[in-house]
């Protein structure tokens, strides 16, 4: 592995664990500076928010790293972000907290640079694997995130923004002193407004009609993706009467063997299956994992599913690879902001729509939002078997600056 890859992906998983560690603090902090009855609601604003936030800019980062460069994009979402979480730190009022969770969503939208910088150094059939390590890495600081969090939130509850600051400061030094550019931009690109319309990007995805079933798919894998952690604790909660160490410690063992299966199994199995086969390989083993927690009777059987939906993690990292090979070299950020924006999306409705199905069964039977889950995934089958095979490029529209 080389120091380039080391390094961005050490990065990321600083990236993830500076997001993580808010989560935990969020609602005593909105109570700390609203009113009581404000907290629910505010609550969804500050996490929709932030993928909205996302959304809109994932685009214009990937557009941008394109024209200037991977590195000073992503230095300077990183400064960004060190200096947003010290001044929420110290926010004394609810609006500067709203702001800065806004700027937040922002400078985490450096994601799609990210995994734009991994597709410039890899060779395609290194990608599969590589899109594993990175969602992987992800994971895993998703997993400390949390923990880190509520920790520190026991000695202050604004300490977890003062440690958010640091891990990205400490990403920052990282970029600036260890990691190479891997793509230089165009020295004679002007900046131009037009560069900051979100929607540009889009527009160019959406024209290009080799990207449109695999976007879609992507949306859909994200979309039931945001199941898990919508319901899980409502359904270890109601079904088994979990505590929330129970709870914590179910999501920990599913984080851990899915980012093991990530990290270690997808570049072998797209290897041996091709990224078609694997994405279907992946498919197979999550449905199933889903079906069978859907009769669930005893808690421990969720934790024997973790093996075949650690499976299940290998479609993703297949699916993102097998995406990359339809646009070329210059255009992988403006890709790649695309698909960090749809994740956005789905993270903005997934958890309405997986919410609402849960509390409407629940009464009969609070299973069936996993048969639900099921089925949405199974919409992706007949997209991906609409694909031709290809190996790179395959029209204008890919390789065109829109």
């Amino acid at each position: 592995m080389n120091k380039a890859l080391i390094v961005i992906l050490a990065a990321v998983m600083i990236d993830a664990i500076g997001i993580g560690l808010i989560f935990p603090i969020l609602p005593a902090l909105l109570r700390e500076v609203a009113h009581q009855s404000q907290v629910a609601p505010l609550f969804g604003l500050m996490l929709a928010l932030y993928s909205a936030m996302q959304f809109l800019f994932s685009p214009v980062l990937g557009v941008l790293s394109d024209r200037y460069g991977r590195r000073p994009v992503l230095l300077v979402s990183l400064a960004g972000a060190a200096i947003d979480y010290l001044i929420m730190a110290f926010a004394p009022d609810l609006w500067m907290l709203v702001l800065g969770r806004a700027i937040a969503g922002i400078t985490s939208a450096n994601i799609a640079v990210a995994t734009a910088y991994i597709t410039d150094i890899s060779e395609e059939s290194q990608r599969a694997k590589r899109f594993g390590y990175f969602h992987a890495m992800f994971g895993i600081g998703f997993i400390i995130g949390p923990i880190l969090g509520g920790l520190l939130s026991e000695v202050w509850i604004r300490a977890p923004f003062l440690a958010a600051a640091l891990f990205n400061a400490a990403n920052f030094a990282l970029a600036l002193f260890v990691l190479p550019e891997s793509r230089k931009g165009d020295s004679s690109a002007r900046f131009e407004l037009r560069n900051l319309n979100p929607f540009r990007p889009l527009d160019w995805a959406f024209t290009f009609k080799a990207l449109l079933p695999l976007m879609a798919i992507f949306v859909i894998m994200n979309f039931v993706g945001t199941m898990y952690g919508t319901v899980w604790a409502l359904f270890g909660e109601d079904m088994f009467a979990w505590s929330g160490l129970m709870i914590g410690l179910s999501l920990g063992v599913f984080g851990v063997f899915h980012a093991g299966a990530q990290a270690f199994l997808t570049g072998p199995a797209a290897a041996r299956l091709g990224e078609k086969g694997a994405f279907l390989a992946g498919m197979a083993f999550e449905v199933v994992a889903l079906l069978i927690l859907a009769v669930a009777t005893q808690g421990w059987i969720l934790f024997a599913l973790g093996p075949l939906f650690a499976l299940g993690g290998i479609g993703m990292p297949a699916l993102q690879s097998l995406t990359t090979r339809q646009v070329d070299g210059d255009n992988q950020g403006k890709l790649q902001g695309v698909l960090a924006s749809l994740v956005s999306l789905a993270s903005v409705f997934g958890p309405l729509a997986f919410s609402a199905v849960y509390f409407a069964a629940k009464p009969s039977w609070p299973g069936a939002v996993w048969v639900f889950g099921a089925a949405v995934y199974l919409l992706a089958i007949p997209l991906l078997l609409s694909l031709r095979s290809t190996s790179g490029p395959t029209s204008g529209r890919a390789t065109g600056s829109g």
